[in-house]
């Protein structure tokens, strides 16, 4: 089955793994140096032993190609995966009046009171992004992510970049290049952005009529993060093909600090007892040229035969 190589690497990490500790306090079991690869001819890489939410995924996706950095395209679409981080922004600023939540990255997680008074002032957060463009304009913008880095890299002549579109570019014309890379990856950002980039750079590479990806992540939270990366960067793999005249190859994950949260072990070993349904496959709308002009209608996926989502707290 196509996911078999995401199901050995829990297995891996599960009986191989290092304690380890972590940024968040939480503990996991890693593994340095892993991976993995996806047939892409062989379907679209969506687990079945678990249900991962497309919207989310496409929606995420959509929001880099555009190179949008705001939060308000992802509420708009009912993705919230990067809430956190502009709300932060927000309950630290001056202008900020509510209940203190400023210990939201941990106490929520064990204070009742604290959970209900931060779901309903991130609620009014979110409210407040969709409806007012100066409040989503300063507190919903969250910098240098992947967006604004794979569509406008600034250079040090205050130049701006586009990674994604001079690489597409290159697909077409000079396919044997070496130099198909996208970067998210920019040292002088990394201590001003939401979050640095987990996975930090890709390259493309044109044999046979096809086009493979090839993904390197500094950090990969098995669980919860890595399925949607595996569908997201197949995706962007797929989208890029059709555009280039091309068929999906391979989608190779390579992953530095492969790790599984000390609170998600019992979710994994669950998951491991589940064998897998066959593959789904990806639609895209045969109208649309450039990956750029993509809207959420323009990509389904089909046929896709999921056990239940398997409930897991975020390691924040």
């Amino acid at each position: 089955m196509l996911e078999d190589a995401y199901l050995q690497l829990e297995e891996d990490v599960l009986t191989r793994g290092h304690q380890k500790g972590d940024r968040t306090g939480t503990g996991t079991l890693s593994l340095f140096g892993y991976q993995m690869r996806f047939d892409l001819s062989q379907g679209f890489p969506l687990l079945t032993t678990k249900k991962v939410p497309f919207g989310l995924i496409k929606s995420e996706l959509l929001w880099f190609l555009k190179g949008d950095t705001n939060i308000r395209f992802l509420l708009e679409h009912h993705n919230h995966i990067w809430d956190e981080w502009a709300f932060e922004k927000w309950v630290t600023s001056d202008e900020y009046t509510g209940p203190d939540m400023t210990d939201f990255g941990h106490r929520h997680l064990t204070d009742a009171v604290f959970n209900e008074q931060y779901q309903t002032q991130k609620q009014l957060f979110c409210d407040q992004i969709l409806a007012d463009d100066h409040f989503s304009a300063k507190y919903g913008d969250l910098g240098l992510v992947y967006g604004s880095q794979w569509r406008a890299w600034k250079t040090s002549r205050g130049e701006t970049i586009d990674q994604l579109g001079n690489v597409i570019e290159t697909i077409k014309n000079n396919p044997d290049s070496r130099r198909m890379i996208v970067s998210a990856w920019n040292p002088e950002d990394v201590p001003t952005m939401a979050l640095p980039p987990c996975h930090t750079l890709f390259q493309f590479y044109v044999n046979d009529g096809k086009l493979s990806c090839q993904l390197y992540q500094r950090s990969a939270d098995i669980f919860l993060g890595v399925p949607f990366n595996i569908a997201s960067y197949a995706l962007l793999t797929s989208l890029i093909a059709k555009e280039c005249g091309l068929m999906p190859g391979e989608f190779v994950h390579t992953l530095g600090d492969a790790h599984i949260y000390s609170n998600h072990i019992e979710q994994v070993k669950t998951q491991l007892q589940r064998t897998p349904h066959a593959a789904p496959t990806l639609w895209l709308n045969p109208d649309k040229e450039s990956i750029f002009d993509y809207d959420m209608t323009d990509i389904k996926i089909q046929n896709y035969d999921a056990y239940p989502a398997i409930k897991a707290p975020v390691a924040v």
